[in-house]
């Protein structure tokens, strides 16, 4: 099991995860990723937000890790190096999605961590984490991390529950 940034080497997989949770209303890539965009630019803005340089508009300093597997990709977790106003209200420090077909093997559990960890190095004592009300399987795995419920908030129609966890 192995944490690492994506490389050209994974577009179809990545491609296909990523239309995976599409089909759930969420997103695999982040950073402004779409179908139609070059691959090569994608890797370039995911090693361009690692260090904070040519961010997307309204977009703040970030790692994206993906999970790797006896050699498949099960997971992402993406860290924020700070909180802007969205962030703060509806994002959070650290986002995280499993694969369907990988669910309920731990990997949340170990996506969290990492990105609890990473957000400690970062001099983040607090992270915060949002998910949607009805996805009772990530608020169980917040809420088995430490996580406490500070509110749950209307973001389009959704309601939010936002937690705070303690990265060390």
């Amino acid at each position: 099991m192995i944490f690492r940034l994506p490389e050209m080497k994974d577009e179809s997989v990545l491609r296909g995860a990523h239309d995976e949770l599409k089909g759930e209303g969420s997103n695999f890539l982040l950073d402004g990723f779409s179908q139609d965009l070059a691959f090569e630019e994608y890797i370039s803005r995911v090693q361009n937000s690692q260090a904070g340089v040519h961010l997307l508009e309204n977009r703040v300093q970030s790692t994206f890790l993906l999970l790797e597997v006896a050699g498949e990709i099960v997971g992402r977790v993406s860290i924020r190096h700070e909180l802007n106003d969205w962030l703060t209200t509806y994002g959070g420090h650290i986002g995280y999605a499993v694969r369907p077909g990988h669910r309920r093997k731990g990997y949340a559990k170990l996506l969290l961590a990492e990105g609890l960890r990473l957000c400690a190095s970062l001099g983040i004592s607090k992270a915060l984490l949002t998910c949607n009300d009805s996805n009772l399987a990530s608020a169980k795995v917040i809420e088995s991390a430490g996580g406490i419920l500070e509110n749950k908030i209307q973001d389009s129609g959704t309601l939010l529950r936002r937690y705070w966890v303690a990265t060390s």
